[in-house]
């Protein structure tokens, strides 16, 4: 079988010398993985960029193999961030959570237009905090809504609004721009803050239950914001 798409690389790694095994998102055939013969030449690996956009030829010969891809380059996007290392970072988490979280071979167009919004929030101002709302975004997307707007508590001191989600044992206290969206003025350690939310909930209901660890990409980017 062969068709015809175009898609963001979302993972690379080395297969021999020569080639790379490489996951794209795809706007109609969703997340795929195929052997890229030749990665390794000056021709291709300067462009083969975490979050660049191909062409993409796939050919496969059966279903239980794994093909192989044509490419070529559409829009050299991840370039554009190479003078900022925390954007970079960025990119390979968002791209990894992608990964994570979507199966082979299932189309859905709205996880290819999210991702497209990846590289327009990194353009933006509150780039940090507009991340981390994109990636409650993709978990509501493939199923898990944190709903967040509809479990929290809210309590007011020293003209001060606190929000927390409180059961029979446990009291914590959610990053105020999480439910007040068009707050701009955030700290840094709010905005950690976020991300370590989505970080116990990724292991509370995705992580630990299948046994895996959350992507190094993503822990790297946290670190590097600290």
């Amino acid at each position: 079988m062969i068709w015809d798409d175009k898609g963001y690389l979302i993972s690379k790694f080395k297969y021999n010398e020569n080639s790379v095994i490489a996951d794209f998102f795809t706007l109609n055939h969703g997340r795929c993985s195929g052997i890229i013969f030749g990665a390794t030449s000056n021709k291709i690996k300067g462009y083969l960029q975490i979050g660049n956009l191909f062409q993409l030829n796939c050919t496969l010969k059966n279903e239980s193999k794994i093909g192989s891809f044509k490419v070529e380059i559409i829009n050299a996007i991840t370039p554009i961030f190479f003078n900022n290392r925390k954007k970079l970072h960025c990119i390979t988490a968002a791209m990894s959570m992608v990964k994570l979280l979507t199966a082979e071979n299932q189309k859905n167009s709205e996880i290819y237009r999210v991702i497209n919004d990846l590289f327009i929030i990194l353009k933006n101002e509150n780039w940090i905090k507009n991340y981390i709302l994109w990636e409650l975004n993709l978990l509501k997307l493939v199923g898990y809504d944190l709903e967040l707007k509809k479990i929290v508590n809210k309590k007011k001191e020293n003209d001060k609004i606190e929000y927390f989600v409180e059961n029979s044992n446990t009291k914590k206290f959610v990053p105020a721009f999480l439910i007040e969206t068009d707050n701009k003025n955030i700290e840094i350690s709010e905005l950690l803050n976020g991300l370590k939310l989505v970080t116990n909930y990724l292991e509370k209901n995705i992580l630990i239950p299948n046994n895996i660890n959350q992507p190094i990409q993503r822990t790297d980017f946290i670190n590097l914001l600290k």
